[in-house]
């Protein structure tokens, strides 16, 4: 039985491809080697699955989700934040078939937020965030991610983090690089930093290790699926 179900079964044999680890083989605070090998193999495998899934999804479908994931965004958002002016609210520019939330960013700058986009300036190092407007003068940043050209910096106090895949205990499957938990790490202060993604894409487990940093809501087509 695939980890990715709900009710995960055990399996006898930890050395092999951790595409069927049962949740409760992983100990987040003593990462063994094998564990930590198998861990990282099955993120691999995982997201390809979700990746792949999620690409084969309409153009049509993909708008849709991606309204309804505003929708729920707008109402998290009025009980957490119910004054949004002067707020600095971090998006993102969509990639690999991500919901398009861009007009909900625009939405939310019409209401008094400010904007900023996660930007690589470095490998390896921890993200900063460029001011952001739909004018915006933009460049080809790493990976010919469209960036804002500007070099001025700002401190986000929301942060909205694309799931390739997600669980219940708040706990989010990324590209790999893991450059939003290293971003997390050494933000002060930290941002409410909410994951966005499909529903589809929700885990048992992420099979969480030490550097994972838990976020603070998970929403989904479907609506707000954790909180801290």
């Amino acid at each position: 039985m695939k980890a990715g179900k709900d009710a995960p079964s055990p399996y006898a044999s930890p050395a092999c491809l951790a595409g069927e680890i049962a949740p409760g083989y992983f100990d987040p605070l003593g990462v063994e080697p094998q564990q930590a090998t198998d861990v990282a193999r099955w993120r691999k495998a995982e997201r390809i699955n979700r990746l792949a899934a999620r690409s084969a999804i309409s153009v049509e479908m993909r708008q849709a989700i991606a309204r309804s994931i505003a929708q729920h965004l707008d109402q998290l958002l009025q009980t957490a934040f119910p004054d949004l002016i002067g707020k600095v609210v971090s998006g993102y520019w969509p990639i690999k078939s991500e919901p398009d939330l861009r007009p909900w960013m625009t939405s939310v700058e019409s209401r008094g937020a400010r904007l900023a986009l996660p930007v690589v300036d470095v490998p390896k190092t921890p993200l900063v965030f460029r001011p952001w407007t739909s004018a915006a003068p933009m460049e080809r940043g790493h990976w010919n991610i469209p960036v804002p050209a500007t070099r001025d910096s700002v401190i986000p106090d929301i942060a909205l983090a694309p799931l390739v895949g997600w669980d219940r205990q708040g706990f989010r499957l990324g590209y790999g690089g893991g450059y939003f938990d290293r971003t997390l790490a050494a933000a002060s202060p930290r941002p409410f930093t909410i994951g966005v993604g499909l529903q589809e894409a929700r885990l048992a487990t992420i099979f969480p290790q030490p550097h994972d940093i838990r976020l603070d809501a998970i929403v989904t087509e479907t609506g707000l699926q954790w909180m801290a």
